[in-house]
């Protein structure tokens, strides 16, 4: 995979430089809840335009229908990479239409520009290859070179992440060059012990990473929603806490593998429970109650890991070498359930170990709850990426920019 630095020094003045960034960010309204996307991709900006290049930038948002939607576009993207850069970012009222050629024609050295939501064109995610191809070669004619440095979604096969790089010389950016040499930390030559975290709500979307990681980790740590499934694997009430009765026969088939490999599994012992789910935009008290995770009453959902599960994951992790966190322990959103996630982050800032929080909600959780940043070994930009590059899957625009 080349990378930027040969492209650097092959020199891309007066060029048009392509990036697929990934500036998927939240948003309330038009306001940004987490920039923590765009600050990733700003240094393969900058340097880019410092050395002359015309910048490009390109991106999806959320998930419209194949046509613009005012709900989705990258405009408050576009001011917000401005203001990191320091710098005036023109933004393209469209992605390959009138308005993107004219601002991408009214460049010039080292000035930068945004185009709209790549999603509002469907050849950007359809499945048909000549539908998909006939966007790309679109796109290719804004540019001279293509940069990819949206890791979120290297794992699409979509035109610009996938297609695009074959149509123009192509490297990988500062970012994605960064998140392939952690992850490569995670799955060769790993030093032990090696500690993962999973969390989030449904344990089928981490089933293939369970499965890859019973051959490499020394534990596996359970929260969040899924934690409900493992915990009626093993024989348990979980009252109405979400569930995925389908998922129990993998899970006791993992479990049993995990006892056979000499893996330890580590399940909450006690858990936050509440008779209804809590109110998010208010944030009212929930007041919830602690039970043991073998005697969660029948009326009754699991919201949160409980203060003596925070106590044991902490002791887990404290003497590993490495650590591996992909999802939240439980509604960290309010702050009546964010207690179990903020022990697992402060036990990952605490440890001597190389730590890596595998990206989604467990990255915005880190910077929601106020820890720096810097605390942590590395903070993924690209959940689904992060996991599905640990199930040892091929990546599509990770193949592209290897081809």
């Amino acid at each position: 995979m080349k990378t930027i630095d040969e492209l650097l020094a092959e020199g891309v003045a007066g060029k048009r430089v392509f990036v697929r960034a990934d500036l998927n960010v939240p948003l309330d309204g038009t306001t940004i809840t987490d920039d923590g996307r765009i600050r990733a991709v700003q240094p393969t900006v900058a340097k880019l335009a410092e050395a002359g290049a015309r910048v490009i930038v390109a991106s999806h948002l959320g998930r419209p229908k194949g046509a613009p939607d005012p709900a989705f576009s990258l405009a408050p993207a576009a001011a917000r990479l401005g203001e990191l850069l320091g710098t005036e970012v023109a933004f393209a009222t469209d992605t390959v239409g009138e308005s993107a050629t004219a601002t991408v024609a009214a460049l010039t050295d080292g000035q930068v520009a945004v185009v709209e939501n790549l999603r509002f064109n469907a050849g950007e995610t359809s499945k048909d290859d000549a539908e998909r191809g006939a966007f790309a070669d679109q796109l290719a004619a804004l540019a001279d070179v293509y940069v990819g440095d949206g890791f979120g979604a290297v794992h699409r096969k979509h035109a610009s992440v996938f297609d695009l790089p074959a149509r123009l010389p192509h490297f990988a950016g500062f970012l994605i060059a960064t998140e392939v040499g952690v992850l490569k930390k995670l799955t060769s030559d790993v030093k032990r012990p090696y500690a993962v975290v999973l969390g989030g709500a449904k344990v089928s979307d981490k089933l293939g990473v369970i499965d890859h990681l019973l051959e490499k980790a020394d534990r596996i740590l359970i929260g969040g929603g899924m934690a409900y499934t493992f915990l009626k694997a093993q024989g348990h009430e979980v009252g109405i806490s979400l569930l995925q009765e389908d998922q129990v026969p993998a899970v006791q088939e993992y479990l049993k593998r995990a006892d056979e490999r000499g893996v330890e599994f580590v399940l909450p012992v006690d858990v936050l429970v509440s008779s209804e789910f809590p109110d998010l935009k208010t944030k009212a008290p929930a007041n919830p109650t602690v039970v043991a995770s073998d005697a969660i009453p029948a009326d009754q959902e699991g919201l949160d890991i409980g203060p003596e599960t925070r106590k044991l994951y902490a002791a887990k992790l404290a003497d590993a070498a490495t650590v591996f966190w992909n999802g939240p322990m439980g509604v960290f959103e309010h702050p009546d359930y964010a207690e179990g996630t903020r022990a697992v982050a402060q036990a990952l800032v605490d440890s001597p170990a190389f730590s890596v929080v595998g990206g989604g909600d467990s990255a915005a959780a880190v910077r929601i709850l106020g820890f720096d940043e810097n605390a942590f070994g590395h903070i993924s930009t690209g959940g689904g990426a992060s996991l599905e590059y640990l199930e040892g899957k091929t990546l599509p625009g990770l193949a592209a920019l290897e081809n």
